[in-house]
């Protein structure tokens, strides 16, 4: 979309109206666009415009990047507010943390750890109370009765005393200069929801369909010319020097820059780029990396492991437990790297002028794009511009093609638009951190546990806290419900320096798959049925106890299974929700598994858009099974995987059955978003160990582990 367009704002949306039979469903612009900022449209608070045509408009503070935020959260605006929801319009949020921010920060705007829900519940629907007061205020003075005469439905205000009906478009501007309603405004209770808990059809479906939506990779402005970027193969590597002779011979490219991590080369189209960077001569200095490997890195982990860590968690006294104990047992579990691998590869565009600078890009955290901007071209906040657009998956990606974007802009000095293919995407990424975990747990004589410690090495990615924990880094075992009297957890943060950060679930994506995994084992050393077992240590977490009952009930645990079909279960609490798996699982004499089917209860709270919620559950089943395929492996410092057949993705053809069944429940909601990441891996996995004996204590999964 250039934003440069001539085109007036309203009558764009009038024409699109038209073209789609009398309505504008989701339709979304950057704030910042020009075409948003021609909006004379009055506005009631920071989420919520109302037009004179009666359209309403919401403002979405939350990236959209497949997960339904858009409609989930002008649900909660929609509700409060009484309006139609066949004339709401959204657009997203400019960056603006004071009224933006993650859970009221204000230098933090953008979403993580599935918070656009959890984080929102609250403030969307006081925001939408607070404009619908608004306009029953400027209805009351219009018909010059009493507030309490007069209340809201469907994009209008009712007298209650004559029937009389007012637009929301005809009260709109009145509406927008009433003083904002005094104190703490009642909120709905859950009886009288009218939207919240249905399942509306997607604001953002319409869009995607017919190509309308505009994603960071389809922005285009005046002047601009493509950029990619040649890194250093190895992890903090440097240009040591470069020679662009033969890439300035290139048709179509026109500079050749460096900037602070590699060298970029700019054309007319981004084939061009490509192809001029195919011809770049650069000499790296490779730095202290240039010798690391798996193995290397994998050693380092297991000598720290012989040494006692920071204390995440001590209850009880394991130390005087375990020795009693009339069983023990040991297990080493070991995850790999892994990369985000979203289908949209990194886009941005940059413009960077002497008193300006203006982004336009695919961003979970706009502020900190903005943040970058800041930094890098040293003009102050208000002199930066964040233009947010659809992503095409993300998470938790990181944001560091808008540094480098920022960079080769402002060495150009002309708008560029920055793009990484799918080997940029593969082997810079900023990876889930690789982990190796030893497991020990003493048994009484009859079968049940007394002490459970865990020891883990896992590269820190979100900061030491005072005891020296990545709180992140243990969250799946620390964080357990299970119970068990005497537990006790250490971590060391090994610094291997390959880049780590947030990924999808975040800690329990494999700390969830060893702690359940090593439950099954506890079980099957007590000789207990692992649902059995589960049940008696949760007896005292009544929600985690139960989606247990639920998952085990309606995938028919302990019933008779097709011949060859083994099951095997997991669970997991993380973001404010529970889960429970059970998969069903078939192992051929080669050693390859397949899954079949898959029942999964989650009890996430008050549910906003149960169709929602069900697509999540959905795909994080999909993004787990895809990370029992295939790691990221380190050799000589360099990434080893490059696209897709070299890293291994869950394909169509092995795609189960999925069954997803949501506890009602009226609790403040949880995050949907990671929830069925974590607990499908140890599921899985001790569906094979039913299957074969064999237990899967490191990842990926391969056939010969299995035969």
């Amino acid at each position: 979309m250039s934003t440069a367009a001539a085109v007036n704002r309203r009558g764009f949306l009038k024409t699109s109206a038209a073209a789609a039979g009398g309505l504008v469903v989701g339709f979304y612009l950057p704030e910042n666009s020009k075409l948003a900022a021609e909006s004379t449209d009055p506005k009631l608070n920071a989420f919520v415009r109302v037009g004179t045509d009666d359209s309403v408009t919401l403002t979405i503070h939350r990236a959209e990047l497949g997960q339904g935020s858009m409609t989930a959260l002008s649900m909660l605006l929609a509700e409060e507010l009484e309006c139609d929801w066949s004339k709401i319009r959204t657009e997203f949020a400019k960056v603006d943390p004071a009224n933006y921010g993650v859970f009221g920060s204000p230098v933090l705007q953008g979403v993580f750890g599935s918070l656009s829900i959890r984080g929102s519940w609250d403030q969307l629907r006081t925001a939408g109370a607070t404009a619908r007061e608004m306009l029953i205020a400027a209805a009351a003075q219009k018909w010059a009765v009493d507030k309490s005469q007069c209340r809201a439905e469907k994009n209008s205000v009712i007298n209650t005393g004559n029937n009389a009906r007012l637009s929301y478009g005809s009260l709109a501007e009145a509406a927008s200069q009433m003083p904002r309603p005094v104190g703490k405004i009642a909120l709905k209770s859950y009886q009288s929801f009218n939207v919240i808990g249905k399942s509306p059809k997607r604001l953002d479906t319409r869009l995607k369909v017919t190509g309308k939506a505009d994603y960071g990779i389809d922005v285009r402005v005046p002047g601009m010319q493509y950029a990619v970027l040649e890194r250093c193969p190895v992890f903090g590597g440097k240009v040591a020097s470069f020679d662009a002779s033969k890439t300035k011979t290139v048709p179509g490219v026109k500079q050749v820059v460096q900037i602070s991590n590699g060298v970029a080369v700019i054309a007319d189209n981004t084939w061009s780029a490509m192809e001029g960077r195919r011809a770049l001569k650069v000499q790296w200095n490779e730095g202290a990396l240039a010798n690391t490997s798996s193995a290397t890195i994998r050693s380092t982990f297991s000598d720290l492991l012989t040494k006692p860590g920071a204390v995440a968690l001590n209850t009880g006294n394991t130390e005087a437990a375990l020795p009693g104990a009339a069983k023990k047992i040991d297990a080493l579990y070991e995850a790999p790297y892994l990369s985000h691998a979203p289908m949209e590869p990194h886009s941005c565009v940059v413009a960077v002028r002497p008193d300006s600078c203006e982004i336009w890009a695919g961003t979970q955290i706009p502020s900190a794009a903005r943040d970058s901007a800041e930094m890098i071209t040293g003009l102050p906040k208000e002199k930066i511009d964040v233009h947010t657009y659809f992503l095409g998956g993300s998470f938790g990606r990181p944001g560091q093609h808008v540094d480098e974007a920022i960079e080769i802009a402002k060495a150009a000095g002309i708008p560029i638009k920055l793009t990484w293919s799918r080997e940029d995407d593969m082997q810079h990424d900023i990876y889930r951190p690789a982990s190796l975990t030893k497991f020990s747990a003493g048994l009484d004589a009859d079968g049940w546990p007394v002490a459970w410690t865990a020891r883990v090495a896992s590269p820190s990615f979100s900061g030491l806290d005072k005891a020296g924990v990545d709180r992140n880094g243990v969250d799946g075992i620390s964080s357990v419900l299970y119970g068990i009297p005497n537990i006790h957890v250490e971590y060391h943060p090994p610094e291997v320096g390959i880049p780590v950060g947030y990924w999808r679930s975040v800690g329990p994506s494999q700390n969830t798959f060893f702690t359940e995994s090593f439950v099954d084992e506890m079980a099957a050393a007590g000789g207990k049925d692992p649902v059995e077992f589960r049940r008696r240590l949760l007896a005292k977490s009544p929600r985690m106890l139960g989606v247990l009952n639920l998952a085990a009930e309606k995938a028919g645990w302990g019933k008779p299974l097709p011949a060859g079909h083994f099951h095997g279960v997991a669970v997991v609490n993380s973001l404010g929700g529970f889960n429970a798996q059970i998969a069903e699982v078939s192992v051929d004499g080669k050693g390859k598994y397949r899954v079949h089917r898959v029942v999964c209860a989650e009890d996430c709270g008050q549910v906003v858009n149960p169709a929602g919620v069900v697509q999540q559950i959905q795909g994080g089943i999909v993004f787990g099974l895809s990370a029992l395929k295939d790691g990221i492996t380190i050799d000589k410092g360099r990434v080893q995987q490059t696209n897709f057949n070299t890293y291994e993705v869950l394909r169509i053809d092995e795609m189960p059955v999925i069954e997803v069944y949501l506890m009602p429940s009226h609790e403040t909601p949880g995050g949907i978003g990671e929830a069925s990441t974590p607990p499908i891996g140890p599921a899985v996995a001790n569906a094979i160990f039913a299957a074969t004996g064999k237990r899967i204590r490191t990842l990926p999964i391969r056939a010969e582990q299995l035969i």
